[in-house]
């Protein structure tokens, strides 16, 4: 047997499954809301014929953190109950047994990063792509600061808006994809990519 067509349902209709073992991280719903703000709900919400959530918690509560009232669904009413209680295992893991072309991926996602593409839509956090995309290099020398020398290597914490952290971070891939540094000690590939967008800066607009 196969599932009815796909159906447009409040939220408020849908009751998630009490047994559900798969948990939803707030981060982790956060990506899902960026993807679905990004793509459009492409992944329908797959429910019984109550109404009762099979598979898609997640992007359930992605939606309403988007303040959606509706989401698609394709109701599963094919099933016996034990296939439903099944699925709703098999759903999450069968994905999670799935692996990756390194190599591949590395290059979809460099090709990204070059074209400026914002890369916080693709489910990957920022030390997931530093380890995809940077490699560890040393610096030529630090370069030259115009209040005077500093110790070898700091620590600088920088505070963004929601609305920048994908332009540096774009900026950041972008940069650490450009010509490697040689004969420093620091093997930070986002240290290299700030320096590197530094630098450039210094290039196009000199000391002022």
């Amino acid at each position: 047997m196969t599932p009815k067509d796909l159906d447009q349902r409040p939220i408020a209709d849908l009751t998630p499954y009490a047994r559900n073992s798969r948990t939803h991280s707030e981060a982790q719903v956060a990506q899902i809301a960026a993807s679905i703000r990004e793509f459009g709900f492409t992944n329908p919400v797959l429910v019984d014929a109550e109404g009762g959530i099979i598979a898609g918690h997640g992007r359930v509560l992605a939606a309403q953190s988007l303040g959606l009232e509706t989401v698609p669904v394709l109701v599963l009413d094919h099933l016996s109950e034990d296939q439903r209680r099944a699925y709703v295992i098999a759903d999450n893991k069968l994905a999670m047994n799935a692996g990756w072309d390194d190599d591949a991926l590395r290059a979809e996602i460099e090709e990204l990063a070059r074209g400026g593409y914002g890369l916080d839509v693709i489910g990957f956090d920022a030390g997931e792509l530093e380890g995809l995309l940077a490699q560890p290099t040393a610096l030529d020398e630090m370069p030259p600061l115009r209040d005077g020398e500093r110790q070898p290597f700091q620590t600088m914490t920088f505070t963004l808006h929601d609305d920048q952290v994908a332009t540096v971070r774009a900026a950041m891939s972008t940069a650490g994809l450009a010509s490697a540094y040689s004969g420093s000690q620091n093997a930070n590939g986002n240290g290299n990519a700030l320096a590197r967008i530094c630098e450039d800066y210094q290039a196009r607009h000199g000391d002022s």
